[in-house]
């Protein structure tokens, strides 16, 4: 079976056989679930049609979440991107936007892909969808890119967690960033080293985040984490491109960000006890949930 339990296993096997990170992936998700290449490869391009359709649903129908803290947000973006000039450049301004939209899918019931988890779902297909449509690129290499963000996902989840009660926000909105950025290498012509470079330094550039969302729902501030882990994604993915390398390994940053999460103080980890959710205004919008108005 084609396997691997950590990052430097997972590069061997690329310098071994010359492969691309999504390569292994693929042919390690053939041999577990024991189906053709076709079936494996069918069932990601599934992936990223319902990817699109949350983007696309939330800009153009755009609905307001169940706890009705989040909504709109990324058809404001568009509309700002529409009218003036983006500030961020034409990446970034579409990977925000689209991270944006997905939130609001999640939070208003809607399908969604968890990658790796729904608070964190806008990341990977904020910054890919938006690399696909700034470099006219096909599905099939998103779809590549893709199995690309599953093995650092799936790293992430066998050596530590992508969980935020277990360890804050670093281990959702860091985990997604981690697989986004290594994913964007990939796409646009990179290293297996390199996604593996790009990967940890967004797991230490996000070390330590807290999950602290507003009345306890994904989504404030969910949202905006989501739009800011594309950023953090993005500039580890242009980093690496450029050939600088990280000093502290894919692998021993997944390790220092669970030992990390650990630490993170009870209130700080999907609690809704401390951070975000204890300010003033966040307890206000608790008390105003619960009046019913």
């Amino acid at each position: 079976m084609t396997d691997f339990k950590t990052a430097k296993e997972l590069l061997t096997l690329c310098q071994d056989h010359q492969w691309l990170i999504s390569d292994v992936m693929k042919r390690r998700e053939c041999d577990l679930g024991e189906v053709s290449m076709e079936q494996t490869v069918r069932r990601m391009e599934r992936a990223l049609e319902i990817m699109k359709q949350a983007v696309s649903s939330a800009l153009k129908s755009p609905v307001k979440s169940m706890g009705g803290l989040i909504g709109g947000e990324a058809e404001k973006l568009s509309a700002h991107r529409r009218n003036h000039r983006a500030i961020c450049g034409d990446v970034l301004s579409l990977g925000i936007t689209y991270a944006m939209a997905v939130l609001e899918v999640n939070a208003s019931m809607g399908v969604i892909v968890a990658a790796p988890t729904a608070g964190a779902s806008g990341i990977v297909p904020g910054l890919l969808l938006a690399l696909q449509q700034d470099n006219s690129l096909s599905d099939a290499q998103v779809t590549d890119a893709l199995f690309n963000a599953g093995a650092v996902g799936y790293l992430a989840m066998r050596n530590a967690t992508v969980a935020g009660a277990v360890g804050g926000c670093q281990a959702e909105t860091g985990v997604a960033a981690a697989m986004a950025a290594s994913a964007a290498v990939e796409l646009m012509g990179g290293t297996p080293q390199q996604s593996l470079d790009a990967a940890s330094t967004v797991l230490m550039n996000l070390l330590g985040l807290v999950c602290d969302p507003v009345r306890g729902l994904v989504e404030y501030p969910c949202q905006n984490r989501n739009a800011s882990g594309v950023a953090v994604a993005l500039t580890a993915a242009e980093t690496a491109l450029s050939g600088i390398r990280q000093l502290i390994s894919l692998d021993e940053m997944i390790d220092t960000m669970y030992q990390v999460g650990k630490r993170i103080p009870y209130e700080l980890r999907e609690t809704a006890l401390g951070g975000c959710a204890a300010t003033p205004s966040g307890c206000s919008a608790c008390r105003t949930d619960a009046a019913g108005t």
